[in-house]
């Protein structure tokens, strides 16, 4: 299936740790087309967030209808709604355009605990727009220990692409799962060189794991030695890069063994492995475990 513009209704984060900023850079390097709409402009930094300036209902309304009426999109991910009558807005035009998925990820509070959002606003939002998403997601459904700022919209973002390219609800969600748990800590604030190769690193990763197994090919991809990757990702993640390469591809195995009937022979061919041998060593050894185990 073709994939799908996406738009994205939220707030602006100068930071870039969360909010607009960081639902199009993540859309982006998953290779999606992202839109958006701004509800509120923070004035923020990795201290935190010094100021709001909510915009009017109006001018919310003029730029989601601008986006909807041209390009049509069928995936909508929603986030920062700080006023009633901006939430009104949103659920009407939800409601009017139709469209195919809904993903809600609410922002109420501030990485240092501050209330974002009034009760009473909170209260319009589960009366009016929660009943229209597809999915509204909690803490839980981040995986355990990532819980740092952005990492909801992360999942959010991730799982908007993968619906927006055809994939059903429990799909989407096991690959934005599996794209959010390879995020180092501090991964949208980390802007040292060596952090910034360890994000390209990790979109790299998610781009041609069904391809490539080998550390040279991604040290060629972002234009350095292998050895200095091995330093990068030793250094922010306490793991070497054929380890992380090697975990993305068991669990993207894993998911096709326990969800599919596919033939081993052809979830082989779809991972790059020479034969169906091949792929039960190549299991084996990182599980201890071979396919046709884990199928029973």
């Amino acid at each position: 299936m073709t994939q799908q513009t996406i738009l994205t209704i939220t707030g602006s984060d100068g930071s870039g740790g969360s909010g607009l900023q960081a639902d199009i850079r993540s859309i982006s390097e998953l290779g999606g087309k992202a839109t958006s709409a701004i509800t509120s402009i923070t004035v923020q930094n990795t201290l935190g967030i010094q100021e709001f300036y909510d915009l009017p209902a109006s001018t919310v309304r003029t730029q989601i209808e601008a986006i909807l009426n041209d390009l049509q999109p069928q995936v909508v991910k929603i986030g920062l709604l700080r006023r009633i009558d901006v939430v009104q807005v949103v659920a009407e035009l939800m409601r009017k355009y139709h469209p195919k998925y809904i993903v809600y990820a609410p922002v109420l509070h501030s990485t240092r605990g501050d209330l974002l959002v009034a009760p009473q606003v909170y209260h319009t939002i589960q009366e009016l727009l929660i009943p229209l998403c597809t999915i509204v997601l909690e803490a839980s459904d981040l995986p355990s220990g990532i819980r740092q700022h952005g990492h909801a919209n992360q999942l959010a973002a991730a799982l908007a692409y993968y619906l927006s390219c055809g994939e059903n609800v429990n799909e989407a969600m096991l690959h934005a799962r599996s794209y959010v748990s390879q995020k180092p800590k501090g991964y949208t604030e980390d802007n040292s060189r060596s952090g910034e190769l360890y994000n390209l690193f990790l979109d790299a990763i998610d781009r041609f794991y069904h391809r490539y197994s080998d550390v040279a090919f991604y040290a060629e991809q972002l234009g350095v030695s292998a050895r200095y990757l091995g330093q990068v990702t030793r250094s922010i993640a306490s793991r070497s890069p054929k380890a992380m390469i090697d975990e993305r591809i068991t669990t993207e195995i894993t998911q096709q063994l326990t969800s599919t009937n596919k033939p081993l022979k052809e979830i082989a061919l779809m991972f790059g492995f020479s034969s169906q041998a091949h792929l039960s060593r190549y299991y084996k050894k990182q599980t201890s475990h071979t396919p046709s185990e884990i199928r029973r």
